[in-house]
């Protein structure tokens, strides 16, 4: 592996269409912090920043044989992460005009009959209930971004905080609601 180390891109990708693992591991190893770098810029959170880079390393690996630029990796594995996070910001988009759609819906529909209404009130309290799981911190700032709708700013203002940590701290929490609400509707 020392001497891959001095190969050129070109070269590791050829390697690395054999399916050699140390041509993988030098790829890594020489772009992993830029791309960290570059998606954290975008995203201003560590763990999504590195999720997004995990994603593109798998996906180089995966499509190995078959998908690989001929030149400019380094091109290659930059736009890949870019898609990765704007694939990433759209999927948030969705989650978050779902959960505000859904809560509109509670709030508005009350002459629907009585199996659907009795679902809806099941489904607000789980709903609630996973609210009040989530981490004290982060409860009150989605609570205050949801229930209050205050604005990044403001509520990084009231807390004394950053607007990057109230980001942070709403992308997690929806995530987390995310995942639960995806369980809930599977035991259905």
């Amino acid at each position: 592996m020392d001497n891959l180390r001095t190969a050129s891109d070109h070269e590791l990708l050829q390697l690395l269409k054999q399916s050699d693992h140390s041509a993988y591991k030098v790829i890594y190893k020489r772009y992993f912090h830029l791309l960290f770098v570059h998606a954290y810029k975008k995203v201003r959170d560590e763990d999504q920043a590195k999720d997004v880079v995990q994603d593109v390393f798998a996906n180089l690996w995966f499509k190995r044989e078959f998908s690989l630029p001929s030149t400019n990796l380094a091109g290659y594995l930059i736009t890949s992460v870019r898609n990765k996070i704007f694939d990433l910001f759209s999927h948030q988009k969705v989650a978050t005009k779902y959960l505000d759609s859904l809560s509109n819906y509670l709030e508005t529909h009350q002459g629907i009959p009585t199996d659907h209404r009795i679902r809806e009130q099941e489904l607000a309290v789980y709903i609630e209930q996973q609210i009040q799981k989530l981490p004290p911190n982060m409860k009150k700032i989605f609570e205050m971004s949801r229930k209050k709708e205050l604005s990044h700013k403001e509520i990084a203002k009231k807390l004394s905080t950053t607007e990057n940590n109230v980001s942070k701290q709403l992308n997690s929490a929806l995530r987390t609601l995310k995942t639960k609400l995806s369980l809930f509707f599977l035991f259905l």
